[in-house]
């Protein structure tokens, strides 16, 4: 009978490691984030930049200018907002912790709240109460979880979150001026909006599995984000087009 709990306990575990999503799908959304957003946001500005000018350099170093711009802001919300919310969590975990301390009384009371609002009465609620505070930790990861609605993310490290992003929205960038490098500028517009379209669409259809939704309508999604922001890139600069040259 206890193998048979301990494997049971073992799947348990393992299926809500799954659920979670771990370090990959952390990392995957990071990586969505960065590239999508460097994709848009250069596709707009060259497609922009190609209809005023139609001059291949011009394009390029445009393009090149915001995608460094791009990536380091990205990279720079990145880190700030992920070293925020960790510094957010120590700040109400040691308030919490000293609540606990010196007025254990009223947290304690707290924590009668919470579970009689689940539902639980008399004898059942009492023992729930008494185990829970029993156990300072168990007490203190309770208030943090259920009273705050806050959980610690020890796989979260601002730096290398601020790397990937900043890494992503490079590489997110360089899908739509790549063509530029090659091919003349109107065949090069062609070619930098398929591509763009396509990749989001494929960063959409990936999102929709770390999320919910059909892959194919979050996949759509994406792609008409990034299609719209390219004719308005596009309209904008033939407006700049004809008025400067």
């Amino acid at each position: 009978m206890r193998i048979l709990f301990v494997n049971v306990e073992k799947k348990a575990e393992q299926h809500m490691m799954k659920e979670a999503g771990g370090k990959t799908g952390s990392l995957l959304r990071q990586i969505i984030l960065g590239g999508q957003d460097g994709l848009v946001n250069v596709l707009g500005l060259i497609l922009g930049v190609a209809a005023a000018t139609n001059d291949a350099r011009i394009i390029i170093i445009a393009g090149l200018a915001a995608t460094m711009a791009e990536s380091i802001s990205m990279a720079a919300v990145a880190y700030t907002s992920s070293k925020a919310e960790k510094e957010y969590y120590y700040k109400q975990l040691a308030q919490e912790k000293r609540e606990i301390e010196e007025v254990p009384d009223i947290e304690r009371e707290e924590i009668r709240l919470i579970y009689y609002k689940k539902g639980f009465r008399g004898k059942q609620l009492n023992d729930i109460v008494k185990k829970i505070t029993s156990d300072k930790k168990v007490w203190l990861d309770i208030m943090m979880s259920e009273e705050l609605g806050l959980t610690e993310s020890k796989s979260k490290n601002p730096v290398m979150e601020g790397v990937v992003v900043g890494v992503s929205a490079i590489i997110g960038s360089l899908i739509p001026l790549a063509p530029f490098f090659f091919t003349p500028v109107a065949n090069a517009m062609v070619w930098g909006l398929a591509v763009s379209v396509l990749s989001l669409f494929v960063f959409g259809a990936i999102k929709s599995k770390l999320t919910v939704g059909h892959w194919a309508r979050s996949g759509l999604e994406m792609a008409a984000v990034g299609t719209v922001a390219a004719i308005l890139g596009y309209l904008i600069g033939v407006f700049l087009g004809s008025v400067y040259y």
